[in-house]
Formats: structure tokens, sequence, C-alpha cells
């Protein structure tokens, strides 16, 4: 997976389309990223007699991951991931500018 916690992302496809943020999680099995505040949904909630109030409660849900891009951090472009190998390390690498990321 080329993308990973703490990298910020913009969102190319769906409702959120132009927004960016940076990730919060992410699920590797079923290929998706979590963003706060990014593709929001609303959730009803039933209340309970006496202990608790029906509320209707926002939950960011995941998105996934071809609907968004990294951001390099160095040219702060939104840019595709490659790899290159440096002292025998794998590093991701800025496809635009080609700096590590």
């Amino acid at each position: 997976m080329k993308l990973k916690k703490g990298d910020s992302v913009k969102i190319i496809k769906g409702k959120d389309k132009g927004k960016t943020g940076t990730i919060d999680r992410v699920y590797g099995a079923e290929n998706k990223v979590l963003i706060p505040d990014i593709n929001v949904a609303k959730r009803h909630i039933k209340g309970q007699a006496g202990k608790q109030k029906s509320e209707i409660v926002l939950i960011a849900k995941p998105l996934p991951i071809a609907n968004v891009q990294l951001i390099c951090p160095k040219c702060k472009i939104p840019t595709r991931v490659g790899y290159s190998i440096e002292k025998k390390e794998k590093v991701r690498v800025c496809r635009k500018c080609g700096q590590a990321i």
C-alpha cells in the first residue's frame, strides 16, 4: 500500500472532490482510508428510556484509495507515488519532483 497514516491527501472523486485532509487510519485489506471530516454520514441513534436521548451523530466513513491522491510535502502538488532503493532501503518517491516522501 502506497499511502500511510499521517499523509496529506486530496480527494479526486466523489461528493468531497477537491477537499484535502490527513489520513487518520488505513484499512489495508479493504483498500480504504479514513480521513476525519471527509465523507461524513449521519447516523440516527435511538434513545433508551431515561438513560440516553435519541440523536443524530456525524460519522466519517472510509474512502476507497482510488478516490484520493497523495500531496507531496516538498512540492505541495498532488502526485503519484513511486519507489526507489536508497542504502538498501525501499523509499517512497514523488513522481513529479523526485524527492523522497
